[in-house]
């Protein structure tokens, strides 16, 4: 059973939402959040497995509480949840690592299929939003993303630690995580760069 938590500010729709989820057998319902600073505060206890964020959030929008939420739990998937349309939301929040993309004109049902989607390992995404990420694939054929640029900011920060010969507990103490966390965000680090070890990434990071 997957867990889900929904952050989002108008209560109208966070409840609705959060009703649906909870009652669906394959689904628990951690929590319904109103603010990005609400969620937090509980997130490291509840640890849920997919989380639906608006980034029209409140004092700290959803794509800083996204990447929050990353470093806080690595392994999380999240799925954004917005009436911003934009490139430079979508890619920002793509970039951070948002798992899903799905607009609110979607409605509740949209909601519903996409949390479905993404707990069945899926990457779900509203289809003027998927059709911008091909034309952005598209103006650049012979190029593509690099896998360095895929990366979170945190990621880019512990690789950058390890490619000093740091060990997973001395980047830890670094950046103020466990070592357990850095362990998590170090295998994510190995499926963007598809490396099978650090010495692997290290030499991509040092351009080798």
């Amino acid at each position: 059973m997957k867990k889900i938590a929904i952050v989002e500010d108008r209560k109208e729709i966070a409840d609705a939402i959060g009703r649906a989820v909870a009652r669906d057998a394959d689904f628990s319902l951690t929590g319904v959040y109103y603010s990005a600073e609400s969620a937090l505060q509980v997130m490291a206890s509840d640890r849920p497995d997919i989380i639906l964020m608006d980034i029209g959030l409140p004092r700290m929008d959803g794509l800083a509480c996204l990447v929050r939420v990353k470093d806080m739990l690595p392994a999380v998937s999240v799925l954004m949840f917005t009436v911003f349309d934009t490139d430079d939301k979508l890619f920002n929040a793509l970039r951070f690592g948002a798992d899903g993309y799905i607009l609110k004109e979607d409605g509740l049902g949209g909601a519903v299929r996409a949390i479905r989607e993404l707990a069945a390992g899926g990457a779900p995404m509203s289809g003027a939003m998927a059709r911008k990420v091909l034309d952005s694939l598209r103006q650049a054929p012979t190029e593509g993303p690099r896998a360095l640029d895929q990366l979170t900011p945190r990621q880019n920060d512990i690789l950058r630690l390890l490619a000093e010969g740091k060990s997973n507990r001395e980047v830890a103490g670094d950046l103020g995580l466990t070592e357990g966390t850095v362990k998590q965000h170090v295998h994510a680090i190995y499926r963007v760069l598809q490396v099978v070890n650090r010495v692997e990434a290290v030499r991509l990071f040092l351009g080798e």
